[in-house]
């Protein structure tokens, strides 16, 4: 079931001359459910990795299905390479997904106690393991541990329905984004959302 979340966020957004009509148009901000587990989370971050959201959900629904719904580590390392590949992965994100799998599995990384992390101290750990960055950091923030202030200006989908919201000629830049969420703190995981409704077709 979608969810909706962080309605003092919703109700400050109607009232914004920019974002007032998008808010009217598509609702409360709706997540959906949480992934069981970190793991299952970062799997889906990583394959939606620079990726329209069609492509990454038939990889990722091929992927599951290849693991026989079982989105453990262990099932991850067990499984053959070749079974994973060709679920549509790219060799970079099994070897980051393969990577993430033996850090949990060995607990170089931990299963448990994410909720008791600042946003930094998240984000420090995440960006050790292979093919993590910022951006799959700030999706396991986000959607996840469901942080409300996460901003990631690096996205094309936030930059772009931020200028479509403002009425720019063109998306600004990540630097021009930072600048732009200052004023929306500390609901920017909502403005990331509706600015992502606004880039939607």
């Amino acid at each position: 079931m979608i969810e909706p979340i962080w309605s003092e966020a919703t109700e400050r957004l109607r009232h914004d001359p920019d974002f007032g009509p998008l808010v009217e148009r598509v609702g409360p901000v709706r997540l959906p459910p949480r992934s069981p587990d970190a793991f299952t989370a970062l799997v889906s971050s990583i394959v939606y990795q620079q990726l329209a959201g069609t492509a990454a959900r038939t990889i990722h629904g091929r992927l599951v299905d290849a693991l026989e719904g079982d989105v453990r580590p262990a099932t991850v390392l067990a499984t053959p390479e070749p079974a994973l590949l060709a679920a549509g992965l790219s060799r970079n994100k099994l070897a980051a997904i393969r990577d993430l799998a033996r850090r949990l599995a060995t607990e170089d990384l931990p299963a448990d106690g994410w909720e008791s992390l600042s946003d930094q101290a998240v984000t420090q750990r995440l960006v050790r393991a292979r093919g993590i960055g910022d951006w799959t950091a700030q999706m396991f923030l986000l959607f996840h541990l469901r942080r409300p202030d996460v901003w990631p200006t690096g996205d094309r989908g936030v930059r772009a329905g931020l200028g479509r919201v403002l009425g720019l000629p063109q998306p600004p830049s990540p630097a021009d984004t930072g600048l732009i969420g200052t004023g929306y703190r500390p609901w920017r995981s909502a403005v990331a959302w509706y600015c992502w409704r606004a880039a939607s077709p």
